[in-house]
């Protein structure tokens, strides 16, 4: 008799998991329709296969199965610029004639 109430708890448990899921997974369409976002959950596992040092997905190419190092990103070469003191010049319109 106790094996079959802790059978029906646990189930009931299994069930109840599943529902909650589903609501979650229900919300999160329900705002993505409304926001124009991608869902979350689809965002997370994007994200952990973009991240995942190992070619384990389909599609991956070679460059992403290969971990990088930290700090060891794209460089970009940027222009450098001149910025000027403005200072003295706002001192010097500013000062009594």
């Amino acid at each position: 008799m106790l094996k079959l109430v802790l059978v029906a708890l646990g189930l009931i448990f299994a069930i109840s998991l599943l529902a909650a899921a589903l609501i979650v997974l229900l919300v999160s369409w329900v705002k993505s329709l409304l926001t124009g976002r991608k869902p979350a959950p689809a965002t997370v596992f994007g994200r952990f296969q973009r991240l995942s040092p190992y070619a384990i997905w389909p599609g991956a190419s070679r460059a992403e199965a290969e971990p990088q190092k930290p700090g060891m990103g794209e460089v970009v070469d940027v222009e450098a610029r001149e910025i000027r003191d403005n200072t003295d010049r706002k001192e010097a319109s500013q000062a009594p004639k």
